[in-house]
């Protein structure tokens, strides 16, 4: 059986007036991730996970963010394309697990519709797909609300 693990970590300055996208589901609030594309901090370490188990790199080799082409772009788009990825490897997504670590907003009531959109793009179930949300009890940049970081990891099984 080969299998592989891949693990992602990314992280994103919060200012007003920018949309907040996480797990490709807009989150109501005045104030979102700044970034080149959306800014989806949830998507960006799950590709990073997925591209990692085929030690294909990291979501800044594939799209990079000094490209034109990328500037606003929805993470979504990212995740389909490492998706083609580990099915043209020869592999196929087991499973997923997300966290996220924020102050403001509370996400958790959007972790069913985040899945919802994770998972057909990754060819698996809902029950496949975890996302989990904590807050660092007001330590550090999160505590202050200066920022959002997610972790993903990712269990590919070859087809």
């Amino acid at each position: 059986m080969d299998i592989r693990i891949g693990q992602g970590y990314d992280v994103h300055q919060l200012a007003e007036g920018r949309e907040f996208w996480l797990g490709g589901v807009h989150i109501p609030a005045s104030f979102g991730p700044v970034g080149h594309s959306d800014a989806d901090v949830l998507l960006h370490a799950l590709c990073d996970a997925l591209l990692g188990a085929l030690a294909l790199g990291d979501i800044g080799v594939h799209f990079k963010n000094t490209d034109e082409r990328w500037a606003g772009k929805a993470s979504i788009f990212f995740l389909e394309e490492v998706a083609k990825m580990v099915r043209e490897a020869g592999f196929a997504v087991v499973n997923v697990d997300c966290t996220l670590s924020l102050e403001a907003p509370k996400v958790m009531k959007y972790a069913p519709t985040m899945r919802a959109v994770i998972a057909p793009v990754l060819g698996i179930g809902t029950d496949r797909v975890s996302v989990k949300a904590t807050t660092s009890e007001t330590l550090g940049f999160v505590g202050r609300g200066e920022g959002v970081w997610a972790m993903a990891i990712a269990l590919l099984q070859r087809q």
